[in-house]
């Protein structure tokens, strides 16, 4: 008598294996690939948040040292750079300070500036450069002081 084969049973190989799985990989690696742009963009939101929360600290901070210890004298405390003189791609700290001002501003502008009886900023100038602070009080008058930071 003639025996009968076993009825073959579908067998998983690795290509139908890989086929069937891709898609879900697929769909796995966009989700996570989401997930983490959307942390890393919330991260940068919160840093940025706290960065502008600690330059508004610092300005009050600021203007109370100004209002605590100027005085009633409107002047330019200090305006200096240190060094004065640079290679190209170098950097210097330029560096003020002024009581019972309102404003201040730098020209030619390179960074946020407000009235502090010190403050310091870093800048890289690439070329010689003429620095002019310009403070003014609250009714408006003005007292300005000028820099050169010559760059080698």
């Amino acid at each position: 008598m003639i025996e009968n084969p076993e009825p073959a049973t579908p067998r998983l190989t690795a290509k139908k294996l890989w086929l069937y799985t891709s898609p879900i990989l697929a769909l796995l690696l966009v989700y996570v690939g989401w997930l983490m742009l959307a942390r890393w963009q919330e991260n940068k939101q919160l840093e940025e948040r706290a960065a502008q929360e600690a330059r508004a600290r610092e300005r009050e901070e600021a203007q109370r040292t100004v209002e605590t210890l100027g005085g009633s004298e409107f002047s330019i405390l200090s305006f200096y750079a240190t060094p004065g003189m640079i290679r190209r791609g170098d950097s210097i700290q330029l560096c003020y300070g002024v009581s019972n001002a309102k404003t201040v501003a730098l020209d030619p502008p390179v960074a946020e500036m407000w009235p502090s009886a010190s403050r310091c900023i870093n800048l890289a100038p690439t070329k010689t450069t003429n620095y002019t602070l310009t403070a003014t009080d609250a009714q408006g008058n003005k007292k300005s002081v000028s820099l050169e930071v010559k760059v080698h």
